[in-house]
């Protein structure tokens, strides 16, 4: 009410339970805005961190993305949600929030060490459009592909590349189109919210005709919420957070809630083979190594308690080298680059 800058970061279990405030104070704004000799307020700046990914040592009991739904449910000219995929969206994502007025604004991140996918300059243009392709980990760029895999949130990204670069070993004649969302709203329905993607748009990313697979952060009915209304939803297939969960790896909880890399792999074998016959003919036996490969990783975690070597090792594609030295992100030596106080200009 101040007119500051209000930032409050925190475990993403413990947000639900300023909940009530968070919906109080976004009725101040709305009330705010329509009266004419108030001025213009700083967004309240939500950072949710410690997420349920990496909860092992806790476990179920500090599992809880449910703030995502809280922010949902508000006007959508007050509600903004973004689950930047690496560093330097989380860094535009962050500059646009600090800079912008008159918003509850809910940043998914994590504290923990995340590769840098993308270099600065394409991290603005990416969190200004909210979702793209990304053609590196795609297959030919993403054109005209069997399937769409899409990561929504850093870990659930994560799995979604290390599917594409599994798949591209076992299954190579399989046409993957991989996008993330970094800005949740662009998935409703024209009309929505102001950041909603037109139907054409929506069909430009995600095809108009292949099967759509989401590896989601929060609970699976928020994106059917979002997606509520769009045409050809048969095709679409989501997984997220399940209430699964124990004291236990980082790998195993992704497995868990039906989010690692081979839960993403099977969704996109079977999505893709109703339109490419030659791998419809390969269904079975490819389906019988993913579920080889997973159960195999279960059981050396069960055995070792710990998760099998290379699991978070980075995926590698041909022609992929994110400009580091042109980015906010020093990663070999932990410095941010100058241009931090920049970042993209969206709504």
């Amino acid at each position: 009410m101040t007119g500051r800058t209000g930032i409050f970061p925190t475990y993403e279990s413990f947000l639900p339970i300023v909940s009530t405030m968070m919906v109080q104070y976004s009725k101040f704004l709305k009330i705010s805005a329509e009266t004419p000799w108030r001025r213009d307020l700083s967004s309240l700046n939500y950072i949710s961190t410690s997420t349920w990914t990496r909860q092992e040592h806790n476990g179920l009991s500090h599992q809880n993305p449910g703030f995502i739904g809280s922010v949902l449910a508000l006007k959508p000219s007050i509600a903004r949600v973004y689950l930047p995929p690496d560093p330097n969206t989380f860094l535009s994502t962050l500059a646009h929030c600090l800079r912008s007025k008159n918003y509850i604004n809910l940043i998914v991140g994590s504290k923990h060490v995340q590769p840098v996918w993308l270099s600065a300059k394409e991290a603005d243009a990416h969190c200004i459009a909210g979702a793209s392709v990304w053609k590196f980990c795609s297959t030919d760029n993403g054109m005209d592909p069997d399937v769409v895999l899409v990561g929504i949130g850093a870990d659930l990204m994560f799995e979604v590349i290390a599917a594409a670069a599994y798949l591209r070993q076992l299954a190579p004649a399989l046409k993957v189109r991989v996008v993330n969302v970094t800005d949740l709203m662009v998935l409703g329905l024209r009309g929505s919210h102001p950041h909603s993607l037109s139907p054409a748009d929506f069909d430009a990313l995600f095809t108009a005709d292949r099967h759509i697979h989401f590896n989601y952060h929060g609970y699976a009915v928020e994106l059917q919420g979002l997606l509520f209304e769009r045409t050809k939803l048969g095709r679409v297939t989501i997984e997220g957070y399940c209430e699964e969960g124990t004291t236990t790896t980082p790998f195993d909880m992704i497995i868990r809630n039906r989010c690692s890399r081979y839960h993403v792999a099977l969704a996109a074998i079977k999505g893709a083979a109703a339109y490419n016959p030659g791998l419809a003919l390969e269904l079975q036996h490819i389906t019988a190594r993913i579920q080889h490969d997973l159960a195999k990783a279960v059981q050396y975690i069960y055995s070792r308690g710990e998760d099998p070597p290379g699991t978070y090792d980075r995926p590698t594609f041909p022609h992929h080298h994110p400009s580091y030295s042109q980015g906010w992100l020093n990663v070999e030596h932990g410095e941010l680059h100058p241009s931090v106080a920049g970042g993209a200009e969206t709504d």
